[in-house]
């Protein structure tokens, strides 16, 4: 086997685009700091080279090896040895509860490759080390590598203790035999410094004594320090086992306790010390041994060299390889944990830490003997959230109960209207909701695997967002991993295949051997107590009450209190009155173009300070549209028990469906004899003047509160009803009453015995709702937006509109049900942003961060978020209070609301960026192509009032002015422009066309957005004469050689139009992650605007809706994004990969983790960013200003060493040249123009684009309205040609040459002299700072070349001579050759040399290929027509991604020890996107099998949940069983699902389709000649058997239909019948 060794230096070279003479040498500087190149130097790994071998094309087994060819240089820095262990996970410095901060928390994030295997049998032996080693090096590709692509992000084994190993050792030291039942073994982490270790050393010792532990020896741990990274070698710690002798305790977990206690008190002991941080248990225990480290999995076993000692045995291995996005990877934060390997993300985190930190007075367990406290605190945001979950499941554990209980209460899984649980299993129903309201569950995308000894176990979040496969061989070993293929197997003795679906579980008893699935354990555990009968005695539900049938007040009552509360007029119209109305929240489009709330001169909402997260990368968000089944609103009242105790009393609390009240459930909660409710008004007193007044009501309300909890009262309401407003006695703003009590019942240790509820007038919009909850109240009363419901609806102009019918007739009730309908969607969608799926968990978990509130709030109310301008005191925030309060008793206000124009531009009210008098200049100017006019425009701009953040600076220069003449050409400054990514049915053809021929004309680029592209605009324009063209006949002032092309194409969430032809004919490829003006959400095209054209490229249905998913169903983690890129890599290795992300704290981290999965551009949208359509509130309330966002990623990464490996490119709101300095200032090399293109092609602003009427044809498909385009190529070109100059004029007057001398100078800006009208304390210092600048030039990072995917399988398949032959020929060729997992994206690159040459469909030739053995992710991706390919063996996740054509066939290998049907055998999401070709499954698949399919056929024989959704055509057949929520959003296309046992009706979401049986003959055809290609290619048992007996099968099967196919010969029996006109529009 010829293994490839790392060529010298000199010699890699040509894998870059800058040509170096000479082998860089390391260089060193005068400040220490070594500064090495790695360029396109691969990650220290070797590969196999593969060669055919006969035609069985017969591949060894490579060495686990993953290459990573990186282009990145470093700078290591030796100054950091001492900072970068800074924060241990168990620091306990500080003793008093601190809330936990979201600052700490994101910048430690991690995602990962995670498995177990356990010996059924007991049995312990080498083997099992050696095979999970071996597994970790198969997962590679699962972690991340630090800039010297060689300090891995960590990895480890947690095993049972090997006591032969230490027994050996003890001898050689002359120790006497260890007592395996009374010993304890630490694995230990300490500092590195000699004096520091003894000191270390003597605090444990004595802590050990103290308890009553003989210390026995301390034994250093042999390692070899070669093989760490650089990085890693700096933080490096020395690390020791202490082996301590327990003698008074004989039972097991006694041991473990005494032991746990130690540990928690040396932490205590060290937390103060300088060196604390530096001294970690890896695990400290008398049944399990953690051997981890910041190191390259494929290192771990040459590191230590105790793994490789054959004395080291253990019955059982959990391993774990580490992506962390961060900066510096700490060695403490390496997994598995003391308990746990944990791969996936807790979005809930900041919440649960501070629900945890709230729980430590009321924990008590009799296990303690009353030493409670010593072991506190049981969470630290320092560490990551895999540390926390770990030391909370461990709390739990050691308290008495057993690892799948705690997980269990920790993780549950979504048992609400669960088909299986409810009939089968009600126990396990009663013991999720036991626990429900005493522990909020820890939610987010998580793998979960655990062991404390005697039991291995492994778990999934609810939605199965990870992936997990599991199998067990007939010599009684049970492996669980994320990937299969991780071990060579021999099939024969693989007795059962299968997968952990969402919120399974699995255990292995070591004791016993026996194997639970799912069902079993949880049954098991639940039947533990009579949960049932606790519930059903103690939990009570709020009955609903009817709603008030008329108004309460007077109107010009209602019209003060509106007033004096901050309502505007658009609120009530555009928001409260739609949602009456409607039932949903309203839509709008473009972006939210006003300033933010702290720089406007109109006074402001508290919440508008707010911005909501989400999430982005790291972790998805949910699909509250099509996947509602695991979300719910839930909310339990009352006082939260003793977690550490079960008993009934716990359960006394009551249940609200909602959190949304209304007034009389409301009263029935304040009589509610048992919850003792005590209502706290929330005014403050103004009459001794405003100064201090606020602050001073806080702490007195904060005191009031503290005092009802104290005298047993569990439920406090916060109110600002009066039965008279008194002009001298303002209300609180209600969010800052709710933080304030919230944080202040934390911090004193009573915020577990009482729930808040707000009964307020403050709260309208689904944005105040969620705000509220997320500081922690637990239910609202909004009786103000209620009380205007109904005078809506009993107002004479709504009567009138009824009665004429020209509104929808609703009742008084209705309106108001209407109202909180739209509420809690609002709510839904808000939680599934940020990928949570409970509004339990959502409670308290503060996932906001804030614009414009000083310290002193931030601290007192909102602890722990992130606010990094600075801004409001308290004064300043009672003044800005009181502008609304005076409005309701000023005699002059008028007798209606006053319209503040935030939503809508108005003369007089808010000012908008994009304006109409903005809009008239620039049209003037590009079109008469004026200088002075574009001169005006510039005077417009620089006269505006403060809009965004980057109007408090201006630049200061160290130079002299230059002439302009001397600056870098416009032509070179327009290469770095790029135009947004608006999509091709959001705006109209003729628009969209414009605007990409603009850009190439200029050298810059344009997108493509998410709507596919016409493959009549690859080609140069020939045909022109008097600028019309034949081809285009719709543009007009086109010139000979210009392409309509866009040049970035994007792959969006919900992959219309992405084919493999459309992705080799782009010049970079765009993932688009999130969108500025709805960060969190899908796209959505309302069905009026998709034509018949939009519905051609984008495979759907013509008048249908098109909605995105929220999440991309392929990235559901860190390393789901380094896989997709890869994939585009792989299909297009000449295009650059960017990944559009949207400003919000904590994008450094994500832009790391970015980075390391190889991006070649990232791009950063600013909340301001424009939309076709979206909800008000999304626009206006989520995502935070790009200067923020950019300047965070340039430093993280150039602090990472990692800002050389990608161009950063900005956009949002630029208007202008000052735009394009200011953000190269902060670091951005190229600059993305939206809005402002779209007004230069004719855009007037009319705000109307949802609905298709746009007067100008910018953004309508109307053929009417497009005829009135008024735009040509020329005005833009024009436009930013000014642009280009501009930016060249201020250059000069700075005195420098090129745009790359000020890239990433903030030394270069400095703030205005500017009165802000609401504070002077903005503090824009987060924006100048600086560390350092990129070792490259702009320009140089600009123009490397495209990232490699380094070697892969597909050259090697390239290479062969009767392949390429094949394809340049259009021949047919015959090939089998050997694949194993860390082959990934296999046939993607083959697929695209096909498709550049002849088209999606175009190829003659075919290539037959099979391979054998275990493939890795995205197998078969994107593959054409003429690609015939076969997998004998198993496959991982996204199988068969965006394949256009050709056939797939997967099969298991002949003899094996399982039923193939009963196997998973392919993975997770597969068919995504697909737009032609068959696939033919002999055996099951995972979760969303076929999402987004819109062509594809396709057999299985049995799926996970979520199968066909978002399906726009194609068929599948399913023969055997599927999960919950099939068919979900499936508007197109068909499926036939076989029922054997009459289980599948309560699976099937029926809001679209509907199900029925096979009537229709063409239908029966099509299934059978399905089922017989499917048994002819995979030779299917399940599938003969069915033909065999066709008659008894037939009347079993299922058929779902979509409305657009009810009409279709397939679906409709009585299809002959119908006229010829319908025939030919089903074949369009």
């Amino acid at each position: 086997m010829a293994l490839r060794s790392v060529p010298p230096v000199g010699q890699l070279f040509h894998s870059n685009s800058r040509s170096f003479s000479r082998p860089p040498p390391i260089l060193q500087s005068n400040d220490g700091r070594l500064f090495v190149d790695f360029v396109g130097l691969y990650c220290k790994s070797k590969r196999t080279r593969r060669k055919f071998v006969s035609s069985s094309g017969a591949r060894s087994f490579p060495h686990f090896v993953a290459t990573r060819s990186s282009t990145a240089k470093a700078v290591l820095d030796l100054g950091r040895a001492s900072t970068a262990l800074h924060d241990q996970p168990d620091a306990a410095s500080d003793l008093k509860p601190k809330v936990a901060k979201l600052d700490d928390i994101i910048s430690e994030r991690g995602a990962c490759g995670v498995g177990f295997i356990a010996n059924l049998d007991n049995k312990e032996s080498h083997g099992i080390i050696k095979d999970a080693l071996t597994a970790l090096s198969c997962m590679e590709h699962r972690g991340g590598c630090g800039a010297d692509n060689d300090s891995g992000d960590g990895s480890g084994l947690m095993t049972s203790i090997p006591w032969d190993l230490f027994n050996n050792w003890a001898n050689e030291q002359g120790i006497a035999s260890f007592d395996k039942l009374h010993t304890g073994v630490g694995m230990v982490f300490l500092p590195k410094d000699d004096d520091l270790l003894k000191e270390a050393k003597k605090v444990i010792v004595n802590t050990f004594r103290q308890e009553g532990l003989e210390v026995l020896g301390w034994r250093p741990v042999p390692v070899n320090t070669s093989v760490v990274g650089y990085y890693a070698k700096e933080t490096m710690p020395n690390i020791q086992q202490v082996f301590v002798k327990v003698v008074k305790e004989e039972n097991v977990d006694d041991i473990e306790r005494e032991l746990y206690i130690c540990r928690k008190l040396i932490e205590r002991a060290v937390g103060s010390e300088s060196w604390g941080n530096e001294l970690y248990f890896c695990s400290l225990s008398n049944q399990t041994i953690v051997y981890k480290g910041m190191l390259r999995s494929e290192v771990l076993g040459s590191f230590y060299y105790d793994l490789r000692n054959d004395l080291y045995a253990s019955p059982f291995a959990i391993y774990h390889r580490r992506y962390s996005t961060n900066t510096s990877p700490r060695w403490p934060l390496a997994q598995p944990m003391r308990l746990l390997g944990h791969n996936g993300e807790i979005n809930t985190i900041q919440g649960n830490l501070n629900w945890m930190q709230s729980r430590e007075s009321s924990l008590k367990s009799p296990v303690w003997h009353g030493r409670e406290n010593e072991i506190c605190p049981y969470g630290n945001s320092k560490a990551s959230d895999s540390a926390n979950l770990d030391s909370t499941a461990e709390l739990l554990i050691k308290s008495g109960r057993t690892p799948e209980e705690a997980l269990m209460i920790l993780v549950p899984e979504a048992y609400k209207n669960h088909p299986t649980l409810a009939i089968k299993y009600p126990e396990v129903v009663d013991f999720y909701d036991f626990y429900k309201g005493q522990m909020e569950a820890w939610d987010g995308p998580a793998l979960l695997l655990f062991s404390d000894g005697k039991t291995v176990g492994a778990c999934l979040d609810r939605n199965g967002l990870r992936p997990a496969r599991y199998w067990r061989t007939s010599d009684n070993i049970v492996y669980v991993a994320s990937e299969v293929g991780v071990l060579p197997m021999d099939e024969s003795k693989v007795t059962m295949k299968g997968r952990l679906g969402p919120g399974m579980m699995i255990t292995v008893d070591l004791h016993s051997g026996q194997v639970y699935e799912n069902t079993e354990v949880k049954s098991r555990v639940a039947l533990s107590n009579p949960y049932g009968k606790w519930v059903k005695e103690n939990l009570r539900s709020l009955n609903p009450v009817k709603f008030l049938s008329t108004t309460g007040m007077e109107n010009d009552a209602i019209l003060r209190h509106q007033q004096a509360f901050g309502y505007s007029s658009e609120d009530v119209q555009m928001v409260i009155e739609t949602m009456a109305a409607q039932g949903k929240e309203p839509t709008f489009c473009m972006g939210d173009d006003i300033p933010l709330a702290i720089l406007s001169q109109k006074p402001h909402m508290l919440y508008d300070y707010f911005k909501q997260r989400f999430a982005q990368v790291t972790n998805p968000a949910i699909d509250p549209l099509r996947e509602g089944l695991v979300m719910s609103l839930e909310v339990n009242i009352g006082k939260r028990g003793n977690i550490l105790e079960v008993g009934p009393e716990n359960a006394k609390q009551v249940i609200l469906s909602s959190p949304v009240l209304n007034e009389g459930e409301l009263e029935l909660l304040l009589k509610d004899p048992y919850l003792k409710c005590q209502v706290l008004p929330t005014f403050f007193d103004i009459h001794k003047g405003v100064d201090g007044s606020l602050e001073k009501t806080l702490y007195k309300l904060c005191e009031a509160a503290d005092e009802a909890v104290r005298n047993g009262s569990q439920l406090l309401v916060l109110s600002d009803r009066a039965d008279e407003l008194e002009a001298t006695r303002p209300a609180v703003p209600i969010l800052l009453a709710v933080g304030a009590v919230h944080q202040h019942l934390i911090q004193n240790g009573l915020r577990m015995s009482a729930s808040i509820i707000v009964d307020t007038a403050q709260c309208f919009s689904t944005h105040q709702f969620a705000c509220l909850i997320g500081y922690g109240a637990s239910a609202i009363c909004p009786y103000l937006a209620l009380e205007t419901c109904r005078q809506w609806r009993l107002s004479n102009k709504t009567v009138n509109l009824m009665r004429n019918g020209k509104m929808p007739t609703v009742t008084i009730e209705q309106a108001q049900k209407n109202y909180c309908k739209a509420v809690k969607s609002g709510l839904l969608k808000i939680l599934s942003k940020m990928g949570i799926s409970l509004l339990s968990s959502y409670c308290g978990a503060q996932i906001f961060e804030i614009y414009g509130l000083g310290k002193e709030i931030v601290d007192l109310a909102f602890c722990g978020s992130v606010s990094s301008i600075g801004g409001l005191t308290f004064d300043e925030l009672a003044r800005e209070t009181l502008s609304f309060w005076v409005k309701a008793f000023s005699e002059d206000t008028a007798k209606r609301l006053e319209n503040f124009g935030f939503i809508q531009f108005r003369p007089g009210g808010e000012y908008h960026g994009n304006n109409p008098e903005m809009s008239k200049l620039l049209h003037k100017a590009v079109r008469q192509k004026s200088e002075s006019s574009f001169s005006v425009y510039q005077q417009h701009l620089a006269n505006r009032p403060v809009n965004v953040l980057r109007d408090l600076l201006e630049f200061k220069s160290d130079r002299t002015p230059i002439p302009v003449g001397k600056v870098e050409p416009a032509v070179s400054v327009v290469q770095r422009f790029c135009t947004g990514g608006m999509s091709l049915g959001a705006i109209s053809r003729e628009t969209h066309e414009a605007i990409a021929i603009a850009m190439n004309r200029l050298g810059g680029r344009s997108n493509s957005g998410e709507g596919g592209e016409d493959p009549i605009r690859w080609r140069p324009l020939t045909d022109v004469v008097d600028g019309y063209s034949p081809t285009l006949p719709h543009l007009k002032g086109l010139q000979n050689g210009d392409t309509a092309t866009s040049a970035i194409k994007q792959v969006a969430s919900g992959r219309f139009g992405v084919t493999p032809t459309f992705l080799v004919n782009a010049d970079q490829l765009e993932i688009k992650i999130a969108q500025g003006a709805k960060p969190g959400e899908g796209g959505q095209l309302p069905g009026k605007k998709v034509s018949a054209y939009i519905a051609r490229l984008r495979n759907s249905k013509p008048g249908v809706p098109l909605i995105s998913p929220p999440p991309h169903h392929d990235i559901y983690s860190i390393e789901d994004l380094a896989q997709l890129i890869f994939d585009l890599h792989q299909v297009n290795p000449k295009a650059k990969v960017s990944v559009k992300l949207v400003a919000e704290a904590g994008i450094g981290t994500v832009a790391s983790g970015v980075s390391k999965g190889n991006a070649d551009i990232i791009q950063i949208s600013g909340h301001d960013g424009g939309t076709g359509a979206s909800p008000i509130s999304s626009i206006k309330h989520a995502g935070g200003p790009w200067e923020l966002g950019l300047t965070e990623s340039h430093q993280t990464l150039i602090q990472n060493g990692l800002r050389e490996r990608v161009i950063l490119r900005v956009d949002g709101g630029f208007k202008s040249g000052v735009d394009v300095l200011l953000a190269a200032a902060m670091g951005a090399d190229e600059y993305g123009f939206g809005s402002v293109a779209m007004i230069a092609t004719g855009c007037v602003m009319a705000r109307i684009c949802h609905t298709n009427n746009c007067p100008v044809g910018v953004a309508s498909q109307r053929e009417e309205l497009r005829a009135r385009f008024p735009g040509v190529p020329g005005d833009l070109v024009n436009f930013f040609l000014y642009v280009a100059e501009e930016v060249r004029g201020m250059l000069a007057q700075l005195g420098y040459e090129k745009l790359d001398d000020i890239i990433g100078r903030t030394d270069l800006l400095r703030p205005r002299d500017i009165s802000l009208m609401k504070t002077q304390h903005l503090d824009l210092s987060v924006i100048l700072s600086n560390v350092g600048l990129p070792k490259w030039s702009s320009t140089e990072i600009r123009n490397q070349g495209v990232h490699s995917n380094g070697p892969v399988l597909d050259d090697i398949l390239l290479a062969d001579p009767e392949i390429s032959d094949a394809i340049e020929n259009e021949k047919v060729v015959n090939k089998t050759i050997k694949i194993y997992n860390v082959d990934r994206a296999v046939c993607g690159r083959i697929a695209g040399v096909i498709a550049k040459k002849y088209g999606d469909t175009g190829f003659a030739g075919q290539l037959s290929i099979t391979f054998t053995g275990s493939a890795g992710q995205s197998f078969a991706c994107f593959l054409t027509p003429g690609m015939n390919i076969r997998l004998v063996g198993e496959a991982n996740d996204y199988v068969g991604k965006g394949i256009a054509g050709g056939e797939l066939v997967v099969t298991p290998v002949d003899d094996t020890g399982f039923c193939p049907e009963d196997a998973t055998i392919v993975g997770n999401t597969c068919l995504y996107g697909a737009t032609g070709g068959q696939i033919f499954v002999r055996g099951k698949a995972g979760e969303r099998f076929a999402v987004r399919n819109s062509l594809a056929q396709a057999v299985v024989e049995g799926t996970g949940d979520h199968c066909c959704e978002y399906m726009t055509g194609g068929c599948v057949v399913v023969l055997g069983k599927v999960g919950r929520n099939v068919a979900a959003g499936m508007t197109g296309g068909l499926a036939y699902i076989l029922d054997e046992d009459n289980t599948l009706l309560p699976k099937v979401n029926k809001e679209i389709v509907k199900i029925q049986r096979l009537t229709a003959p063409v239908g029966q055809m099509q299934l059978k000649s399905l089922i017989e290609a499917h048994v002819g290619k995979t030779g299917s048992s399940k599938g003969s058997a069915i033909l065999k007996e066709w008659d008894t099968y037939l009347p079993l099967f299922w058929q779902l239909v979509p409305p657009s196919e009810e009409d279709s010969p397939e679906a409709c029996a009585d299809y002959e019948k119908t006229t010829p006109g319908q025939v030919s529009l089903q074949s369009a």
